[in-house]
């Protein structure tokens, strides 16, 4: 892997607690993380129900549910994480109203579009790359996860994707905390490789939703999830990304009765819109 690529943020009077974290799930694939002192917010999503997103070729879809908060009552953010370049995930009010300046990770082609949009700090990773963020003597490892958003030859219509690990380091460079983000991914082979490279996994987020567009599934529905649970194999998982907009026809209900059936319901924990996930580190 290659560790080169540097991002330093500025620092500020705040001591870092690496002991506990939480994540508000805001809807969507949008959450806001807060630990060992950094801000982050992932595919930022702010529309409200009844609005629509374009999606692809004249493809709309409509929001179901209203975001938990508004963008205006985000904390001061140090990076956003953004899986690929979907309306459902960087809607036009983020795209008129986010600081052109924040640094956003994301892929080449979501970070070739946004400076299009005039954003001036996108860190473009391809997949198995990092980038190391440093805010003061904390490190934080950002690397792409593989991702595939469509299947066969369908994938080559669609935006890349990729999944995100964030590591967590204290000034001695060891991880006290693994988070895996998925994104709008469905389960394939190069998956596999994630538990061999990243083991130890403490969370990850799950993209479901089963999307599916003119019958096409397009991201992870309840048994894909299940089985992405089983391959990843973290200590915990939390489903995100489902019942937001009318193109999720894979509805939680499902996955839950599905992870009750694998017997994995220790392994699962689910959040309303709005509702914070709070954990601690040893």
């Amino acid at each position: 892997m290659d560790e080169a690529r540097k991002l330093v943020l500025p620092t500020d009077s705040s001591t870092p607690d690496f002991a506990s974290g939480e994540i508000l799930f805001i809807g969507t694939a949008t959450v806001l993380l807060r630990y060992a002192g950094f801000t982050i917010l992932t595919d930022p999503n702010f529309l409200h129900k009844g609005e629509h997103v374009h999606l692809h070729y004249g493809i709309r879809s409509a929001r179901r549910t209203n975001p938990a908060i508004e963008l205006t009552e985000l904390p001061q953010l140090d990076l956003i994480v953004l899986s690929h370049m979907h309306e459902d995930h960087f809607d036009r009010v983020v795209e008129q109203k986010l600081d052109k300046n924040l640094p956003i990770v994301t892929t080449p082609h979501a970070a070739t579009k946004l400076q299009q949009k005039g954003f001036q700090a996108t860190q473009a990773l391809d997949t198995w790359e990092t980038l190391t963020v440093t805010k003061g003597d904390n490190l934080l490892k950002i690397s792409a996860m593989p991702g595939r958003h469509g299947p066969g030859v369908i994938n080559a219509l669609l935006p890349p994707v990729m999944g995100s690990m964030l590591e967590f380091q204290n000034s001695q460079a060891e991880t006290k905390y693994r988070l895996y983000i998925t994104g709008d991914t469905l389960l394939y082979e190069q998956l596999q490789e994630i538990p061999q490279r990243y083991p130890d996994i403490d969370l990850a987020l799950l993209h479901l939703g089963g999307t599916r567009i003119f019958g096409v599934l397009l991201t992870m529905d309840a048994m894909q999830g299940v089985e992405a649970i089983k391959i990843i194999a973290p200590d915990m998982a939390i489903p995100i990304h489902y019942n937001d907009y009318t193109v999720f026809k894979s509805p939680l209900e499902d996955f839950m009765k599905a992870v009750t059936a694998a017997g994995l319901e220790s392994q699962v924990r689910y959040l309303s819109h709005g509702e914070t996930y709070k954990f601690t580190v040893k």
